[in-house]
């Protein structure tokens, strides 16, 4: 069996590969991992629990709050919030572990769980290995006053929207923005920042009903908050995913804005205020290239890793950074959050228009966009991805056609069972025909 672990915690279809039982007994088995190493010494442990509002996250939760119990570990719940909500909380509460139920950005029928430590941080790799490690291990449970109790934390919400508007630098007063909050978990935390940062907020994907999360919707389909932002002639649109770890955005025009042009703008607006450490970016090796120009051009350094924000976290604590993300629209800002965090994101990219007193258009203009093709190959087995020669040849050889004017990245999927062709190129119709040329041998190499 491969590594239960992904990237960016445990995914699967709800009630067939991520069951009730499985999810009791991670929660049982992460429980006791950080109480053998000590996490939980000389204090009754304490958990909080959040969800995105996935239908299947209600019997799931339910699951997970029954294993830690089981475990003697006290649970606050905190009902729907966003993935950096529950992070975040899980250090502000004083809790010893986080735990937040969401397959953020895919379809319903989905779920997934991620564990955070009392930092706020999503667990090392080798903590996660430990806990899929101790599955089904036999165990001595606690009874009578040694199981946990469970309750429900009040004021969660309003904790972390305190907490993002006070990470605010300028008053968001005269911007007219419309936020798509995919009928995830920020249909009511993102409007009510935007509102209290002084936006005038026009709402869309913000009624979740446990079926439509991501659905046509959210920072996976943009066309929504285009056709908002224009008939309300907004100055931006703000698009999370379903868990609101992620940010996208549209300009006044419905121009989609990426991970990597936020980023671009958010970098030189961190360095101008002197708090960009070491004048240093940290983003992964999907990263359009006209990324890292711009970045070389303004004097920036970018630290390249592989694809997963854990990673890009990794990066970050280790050299000191501050600032770094995804061209997917994962962007941390360490200086305020553990994680990426979408409507924190959104804040501050509308708070660098105030400051600036510059449309998002022109911003975006801080990078120049290389056409990128991505096409994801399903029905492969992506394990193979890196040992195929043919694969391998056929790489080499479109890399010799590109030259230094674009490159390719063939990686097999953290989250889900494909394989991602990308491919940029000085022209779109290039890029498109080497992507093309490059998934047809995925196919036919890995099939």
């Amino acid at each position: 069996m491969g590594r239960l672990f992904g990237t960016d915690g445990v995914r699967g279809l709800a009630n067939r590969d991520l069951t009730a039982p499985l999810a009791m007994d991670l929660s049982v088995a992460a429980a006791r991992v950080l109480g053998e190493a000590g996490a939980f010494e000389g204090h009754r442990p304490v958990a909080v629990v959040g969800r995105d509002p996935r239908a299947s996250g209600e019997f799931l939760e339910a699951a997970v709050v029954a294993g830690l119990a089981s475990a003697g570990v006290d649970v606050l719940r905190l009902g729907v919030l966003p993935t950096p909500a529950v992070a975040y909380l899980t250090h502000a509460l004083d809790a010893d572990l986080g735990v937040m139920l969401s397959a953020s950005h895919n379809p319903a029928p989905d779920n997934g769980i991620k564990f955070f430590d009392r930092s706020g941080y999503k667990l090392a790799d080798e903590i996660e290995d430990r806990v899929e490690a101790t599955l089904g291990r036999p165990w001595d449970p606690p009874t009578g006053s040694g199981v946990g109790r469970v309750r429900d934390a009040h004021g969660a919400v309003e904790q972390y929207v305190a907490h993002l508007l006070s990470t605010l630098p300028v008053s968001l007063d005269g911007l007219r923005v419309v936020v798509d909050c995919a009928h995830g978990a920020s249909s009511d935390v993102a409007p009510e920042a935007l509102r209290r940062a002084g936006a005038d907020v026009i709402t869309i994907g913000a009624a979740p009903d446990g079926l439509n999360i991501n659905s046509g919707c959210g920072s996976t389909d943009l066309e929504a908050l285009r056709k908002a932002v224009r008939e309300h002639s907004a100055d931006a649109g703000i698009a999370n995913d379903g868990d609101a770890d992620r940010c996208l955005a549209v300009t006044a025009t419905g121009e989609a804005v990426d991970g990597d042009q936020i980023m671009a703008i958010l970098a030189l607006d961190l360095r101008e205020s002197g708090r960009l450490a070491a004048d240093t970016v940290v983003a992964t090796v999907m990263s359009n290239l006209g990324f890292k120009i711009a970045m070389r051009e303004a004097g920036i350094t970018v630290v390249e890793t592989a694809v997963g924000d854990r990673y890009v976290l990794e990066a970050m604590k280790e050299g000191g950074y501050s600032f770094g993300g995804e061209q997917s629209g994962h962007v941390i800002m360490l200086e305020h959050a553990t994680t990426g965090d979408g409507v924190l994101t959104g804040l501050h990219l509308l708070a660098a228009m105030a400051r600036r007193g510059r449309p998002l258009d022109e911003l975006a203009k801080a990078m120049t966009r290389l056409p990128q093709v991505l096409i994801n190959v399903k029905g492969v087995d992506k394990s193979r991805a890196g040992t195929s020669p043919e694969l391998a040849e056929a790489v080499a050889a479109a890399e010799t056609e590109l030259g230094d004017g674009g490159r390719v990245l063939i990686r097999p999927s953290g989250t889900e069972p494909m394989v991602r062709v990308m491919v940029e190129a000085a022209s779109e119709e290039q890029a498109r025909s080497v992507a093309e040329r490059l998934a047809g041998v995925v196919r036919t190499a890995l099939g």
